[in-house]
């Protein structure tokens, strides 16, 4: 790699996987400049005072497990530049009439919760857990290509690739177990009986008791200025403030990597692009949107089942057929009745977030893509629900829709925080079909977004894979 030392390259978006891909480049000796048009690192991984002064709200992710699983990102001495992880008790809990579903970090105690049912899940996740590494490997990277370890692929494929719905169905009995996996596969955005809807629920479970379920303490900001922090000790430059209106503004390099949505890309390249290319972009579908709601609080969540208090993520949404109702309704132009809800409290583990005795909370619920309606009342009553008494509790709210999401950053196109929808031909073909999707036909670019492998989370590979593109195309030149 000696030879590409004093290379440059310019990365626009600072997201985790733009951050990710310019401390990669800079490792390898590149000159490297990141453009971001906010004010701050991070795009969709940051924090914010959203509600009352001393409260700190994660504007986007709020919950990390691949993240911390991430091959690469586990790699980096991100501690060394103020990034302290916070695993709660629990993981996750999924609270039902007849006792919470508990995701714990070990796998047995979590079987041990689900009765009847422990033996089966002990019989799905054994051997995922114990292969994890390697599974998490050959996943968060394209998937068109021959994997490094087939038979733990394989392993997987054989549980991931059927519906959600029917393995939970197939493999359970309890209406805890079936919920559980119902509420982890629900993350997809998919109706739960799409298949591969089972592989994103299998993939968080096993992270969950790989490396748990944590959160920075401070603020998801911290992770973002973690990754900023050691990409300016490796002689990187992050301009703040910078929007880029076209490739043309960019100063010369060896490579451009965009941390963009597909259509921010169409519009920077402009007519650059080559009409073919650009029409497999254009019939990208986007996934559903985010519809997000921001709680500063008196106290803690009343939980009516007490050992939901123990856990940093919630799930709300009910049984399995409840959560089949919700999640097929955005992809039917609906916003949910009984959503599902992912909820997260973040100060019950980290007081750093809220003053003495008062508590944030940060939730969201799946709605069709760029929706303009109002779904408060929904996200509050499953809640409410849950949680009796929440509503005497709240300080203030709020509220932030998908329209407002794209707004506050351009590439969340209709509220979807995903890259674009997680069906199986857009898993194999994301963007376009290629064992190297991150090449762009513009000789020198590339894109590093969720809309590249693996697709949406806090993991920093679609960055990786792009800046390993990029040095491999250099070699070659």
């Amino acid at each position: 790699m000696t030879a590409l030392r004093g290379r440059s390259a310019v990365v626009v978006g600072s997201g985790p996987n733009g951050l990710a891909a310019a401390i990669r480049l800079a490792q390898a000796g590149w000159r490297v400049e990141v453009h971001e048009a906010a004010g701050r690192v991070g795009g969709a991984l940051g924090s914010a005072p959203l509600t009352l002064p001393g409260f700190v709200h994660d504007v986007g992710s709020a919950i990390h497990p691949l993240a911390a699983a991430s091959p690469y990102l586990r790699t980096l001495p991100l501690h060394a530049y103020g990034l302290e992880w916070v695993q709660p008790p629990v993981a996750l809990a999924h609270p039902l009439p007849g006792g919470a579903a508990l995701l714990h970090r070990s796998l047995e105690q979590t079987a041990d919760g689900l009765g009847v049912d422990g033996q089966a899940y002990l019989r799905l996740m054994r051997p995922l857990v114990q292969a994890w590494p390697d599974l998490l490997d050959d996943s968060l990277r394209p998937l068109l290509r021959i994997p490094r370890h087939p038979f733990t692929l394989a392993r997987f494929g054989l549980r991931g690739v059927p519906p959600a719905s029917l393995l939970a169905r197939t493999l359970f009995r309890t209406p805890q177990a079936r919920a559980l996996l119902g509420g982890l596969a629900a993350h997809s955005g998919l109706p739960l009986g799409t298949p591969l809807s089972s592989s994103f629920g299998l993939m968080l479970a096993v992270a969950g008791h790989a490396v748990g379920w944590p959160f920075p303490r401070g603020g998801a900001q911290q992770l973002a200025e973690a990754m900023a922090g050691l990409l300016r000790h490796l002689g990187g430059e992050i301009r703040l403030n910078t929007p880029v209106s076209s490739l043309r503004e960019l100063p010369r390099a060896d490579a451009v990597l965009l941390d963009t949505s597909l259509p921010t890309f169409l519009r920077l390249a402009s007519d650059r692009v080559p009409q073919a290319y650009a029409a497999q972009l254009r019939r990208v579908r986007p996934g559903p949107g985010a519809y997000k709601l921001d709680y500063a609080l008196s106290g803690p969540l009343p939980w009516a089942d007490a050992r939901v208090g123990q856990a940093g993520t919630v799930h709300l949404g009910g049984t399995l057929p409840e959560l089949e109702l919700a999640e097929r309704a955005p992809h039917h132009g609906q916003a949910p009745a009984r959503p599902f809800v992912l909820l997260a409290q973040h100060t019950l583990f980290d007081s750093s977030r809220a003053p003495d005795t008062q508590h944030t909370v940060w939730a969201y619920m799946h709605v069709p893509n760029g929706y303009r309606g109002d779904a408060s009342a929904q996200l509050e009553a499953q809640i409410e629900r849950a949680a009796p008494g929440f509503r005497d509790r709240v300080l203030a709210r709020r509220v932030t829709t998908p329209q407002q999401l794209q707004q506050a950053n351009a590439n969340l196109t209709g509220g979807d925080v995903g890259g674009g929808a997680n069906d199986l031909w857009q898993l194999l073909a994301r963007p376009v079909l290629s064992p190297v999707p991150y090449r762009t036909p513009l000789p020198g670019v590339y894109l590093c977004s969720a809309s590249t492998p693996p697709g949406g989370g806090v993991h920093g590979m679609g960055g990786y894979w792009a800046a390993h593109a990029a040095l491999q195309d250099a070699a070659r030149r």
